[in-house]
């Protein structure tokens, strides 16, 4: 049987603390869930901030396959009448083929956060949801803080549910927004609705008594049939419900499909995908998809496991694209190597000598700090010249960098490179407002003539980690550089002590990966 997913990643997830998303990265994400197979992505609140609604006008040219993109706001406003209410016309600009809206469930928040009359929330509730569905709209109904409503006054919040299937609603979603509901009673209260509503049942959990996961699976159990949440649980206060273990779950052991099984393998690229480009370090002990998910290190463990691995495994790690690991001595890692130069559409010869090289190297560098996962320009790379099929295109010879601050204030950095190009030095020097930009346009100086290609390439995000926090300012960090052009974006890269010569890592693999993937750069230095 099957089961909806709907991803909120890229506006409930981003209510994170310390979580952000620049509007690159929620269009890179959203193309990621789509390959994943994700049913529903919930893009953001268009009326409420001007990143959202570049997001939906961006989106538009997104091309997605499988995924219906949402668009998430309120009820209308008690001043405005549905068709002129600001924020509802604001859902209908983003022109998504679904829309999203929430209203109260709970009398005390009537009361006291709208300050209107119980029966005036109804009339907001399928005024609001019959208005969107005269335009068009696939209308998901999130009733916000039912189940906490339903405690207080059962017979109020079920009448909340009725304006909404009344307006229209083709998906009544039950959301436990303060996430303290237990697992037996939000499974008894599905049930119960589950034979009075003709329309869709979802949930939408949180996660404050670490029960958010367990809940939405209770309640697809119970009769839900869409179920929300976020990549790696993300979210407000203690998160949502994880869709990186729901997923899973639901596949591999409840009997439901949502993704199908053959597309599970990626998510745990999907999930490390996320976080890099949230710039955060994903937690080694996620369930399913976290690097310590399959990791043994006890002997005991060590010596069943290598007998046996379901001696200690609940599945095979590669259902979910994981890998064992033996502390001691990581396993081979060849067969990720080939997925990921498969999905980069480059065949390469399972016994390719350089395979088993690259291998080592992968993991000496994830070692000093290196992640690939997000990074796909700099693996690609490794990967050519593990191949034998790498071009240096330039070498550095030198950088130098230098930062200012006059009496007046103005801060200038001043970058002079030097590169080696078909055996002759070419050397130039830029000025900028931070060394980045400054490393940046010397090193573009000193290609320009030779690869014309570089001028439509503009990095479009830099990111800075800390690797190593116990050595404070000596700390080595890690580097992650996102660069496009008219045709695509990619990522790269470089981690050091030194937080400039990280950057210029990241930067010159930018550079060649894209001269990599320009036939013509390509063809000119093969005949070299």
């Amino acid at each position: 049987m099957r089961v909806k997913v709907y991803d909120t990643t890229l506006r409930d997830g981003t209510q994170g603390e310390g979580l952000s998303f620049s509007v690159e990265d929620k269009l890179l994400v959203a193309r990621k869930l789509d390959e994943f197979g994700i049913d529903y992505i919930e893009g953001g609140w268009p009326g409420s901030n001007v990143k959202d609604a570049e997001f939906f006008e961006r989106a538009k040219s997104l091309g997605l396959r499988h995924a219906r993109l949402s668009a998430f706001g309120s009820t209308c406003h008690p001043r405005y009448p549905a068709e002129r209410d600001p924020n509802l016309n604001a859902l209908l600009e983003a022109r998504t083929p679904v829309v999203t809206i929430f209203g109260k469930s709970w009398d005390l928040h009537v009361r006291t956060a709208l300050g209107i009359t119980l029966d005036k929330n109804l009339e907001l509730i399928e005024h609001s949801v019959a208005f969107l569905k005269s335009k068009g709209r696939e209308v998901i109904y999130d009733a916000e803080h039912f189940f906490d409503g339903f405690a207080a006054d059962a017979a109020y919040a079920m009448a909340t549910l009725r304006a909404a299937e009344r307006g229209g609603a083709d998906t009544l979603v039950l959301c436990d927004t303060n996430g303290g509901t237990l697992t037996r009673r939000l499974a008894e209260v599905v049930g119960e609705i589950r034979g009075q509503r003709s329309a869709e049942l979802g949930v939408h959990v949180h996660n404050d008594c670490d029960l958010a996961v367990a809940n939405s699976l209770a309640a697809v159990e119970a009769g839900a049939r869409h179920v929300q949440g976020t990549i790696n649980g993300y979210g407000e206060r203690c998160g949502n419900a994880n869709l990186c273990s729901l997923i899973p779950l639901l596949e591999l052991k409840a009997g439901f499909e949502t993704v199908g099984r053959p597309r599970l393998p990626l998510i745990t690229h999907l999930s490390r995908f996320v976080a890099e480009l949230a710039n955060l370090p994903q937690r080694s002990d996620l369930p399913f998809v976290g690097r310590s998910a399959f990791a043994h290190k006890g002997g005991v463990h060590v010596s069943a496991v290598m007998r046996d691995p379901a001696t200690y495994e609940h599945i095979s790690p590669e259902l979910t694209g994981n890998q064992r690991r033996v502390l001691v001595s990581d396993l081979s890692g060849k067969s990720n190597v080939l997925y990921k130069a498969a999905e980069m559409g480059v065949e390469v010869n399972p016994q390719e000598a350089g395979l088993q090289p690259l291998v080592r190297r992968i993991k000496e560098l994830e070692h000093q700090g290196y992640q690939f996962e997000a990074a796909e320009g700099s693996f690609r790379l490794l990967l050519e010249e593990a191949m034998g099929t790498a071009r240096e295109y330039f070498k550095l010879e030198s950088y130098q960098v230098t930062t200012a601050r006059d009496e007046s204030g103005q801060i200038r950095s001043r970058a002079h490179v030097t590169v080696r190009l078909d055996g002759e030095l070419r050397e130039a020097a830029a000025t900028s407002c931070g060394p980045v930009h400054a490393l940046d346009r010397a090193l573009r100086s000193c290609l320009q003539d030779a690869f014309e290609c570089l001028g439509d390439v503009q990095l479009t995000d830099y990111k800075v980690r800390v690797l190593d926090a116990d050595r404070a300012t000596a700390a080595k960090v890690l580097v992650l550089i996102q660069t496009r052009d008219t045709q695509e974006s990619w990522c790269t890269v470089g981690v050091s002590e030194n937080i400039l010569e990280a950057s210029w890592l990241a930067l010159a693999d930018a550079v060649r990966y894209k001269l990599l993937k320009t036939p013509e750069v390509a063809l000119a230095s093969a005949g070299h």
